[in-house]
């Protein structure tokens, strides 16, 4: 058994080695993807993708400009 500094110590290292790691997946996934869809709400990571997703998914609509 330890005691006094030492456990407090082990208790700290233990609690550090056990913490979750901060942030997650969703919050970087949120931070990539910047731009929606006008019309279905689609996040999308650039302009390209967007341009491809207008091809694809509205074909007889227009995709926006450039406005960034």
């Amino acid at each position: 058994m330890t005691r006094g500094k030492q456990k407090i110590e082990a208790q700290r290292k233990n609690a550090e080695k056990n913490q979750k790691s901060k942030g997650s997946q969703f919050e970087a996934r949120a931070v990539a993807l910047k731009i929606t869809c006008p019309i279905c709400k689609v996040q999308l990571a650039n302009q390209n993708q967007l341009g491809d997703h207008y091809s694809s998914k509205h074909p007889k609509e227009k995709p926006p400009s450039d406005s960034s």
